[in-house]
């Protein structure tokens, strides 16, 4: 089955730019022109994937994921007309997966698009990774798509558990941000460095919150290794 996109921005030609470009590349798409349209549009049937643009008008992007994260953990690839970091930032720490600013080439959304439906929910033709990683009271398990700590259950987007993964096959480690991203990632997209710090934050938050403060340690003009999740 095609993968189904909702794409929510209040310029109608983005809107058809992003749509055409989606759909010439296999997938199914919903427009729509603002925030509560694209709420009421996940309540009618959830998508794989939502494009949210940041700038609409009345309700904006970072409002519309605030309320989504409530209820649902769909991937979000955030837009947005400025290069602001502090949207970045936001937009990544509310729960987005990837963040693309206008203008933006067509080939590079569909990319990464399919960078995040992959991480979400590995295609079927893929070989499934039956095992079983550990570190401490962490543990995940790929196939299912299961994280947790100490027995506590950990809600991750897609990149974040790759995050996490690529960390659990090296423990004893130090990965520098290209590394990180690496796991995250495909090799031909390029991620800003807030954006990586801005995920090792979100899993520092996640992980602090069921009692482990150390999962992430930061190695100062390095990069990252994994703490002892005792």
């Amino acid at each position: 089955m095609p993968h189904h996109i909702l794409v929510a921005d209040d310029d109608p030609h983005i809107r058809e730019v992003i749509c055409f470009a989606l759909e010439k590349a296999g997938m199914k798409t919903t427009g729509v022109a603002d925030g509560a349209a694209a709420l009421q549009a996940v309540g009618r049937r959830a998508p794989d994937l939502v494009v949210l643009d940041i700038g609409m008008p009345e309700m904006d992007g970072l409002e519309v994921c605030r309320r989504l994260r409530h209820t649902s953990d769909v991937p979000v690839l955030f837009l947005s007309a400025r290069d602001e970091e502090i949207d970045r930032i936001l937009g990544l720490e509310m729960g987005g997966d990837d963040y693309v600013t206008k203008p933006f080439s067509p080939r590079e959304l569909v990319a990464r698009v399919n960078v995040i439906l992959r991480r979400a929910r590995p295609a079927p033709a893929e070989p499934v990774d039956n095992r079983q990683f550990s570190h401490g009271k962490l543990a995940l398990a790929p196939a299912s798509h299961a994280a947790s700590f100490d027995g506590k259950a950990l809600a991750l987007t897609g990149i974040e558990f790759s995050i996490l993964k690529g960390f659990l096959t090296r423990p004893a480690h130090v990965l520098d941000r290209d590394a990180v991203m690496a796991s995250a990632y495909a090799a031909n997209i390029h991620v800003a460095g807030r954006t990586v710090d801005s995920h090792i934050r979100n899993i520092r938050a996640k992980l602090a919150a069921v009692g482990c403060p150390d999962v992430i340690e930061t190695v100062h003009g390095v990069g990252f290794r994994l703490g002892r999740c005792g």
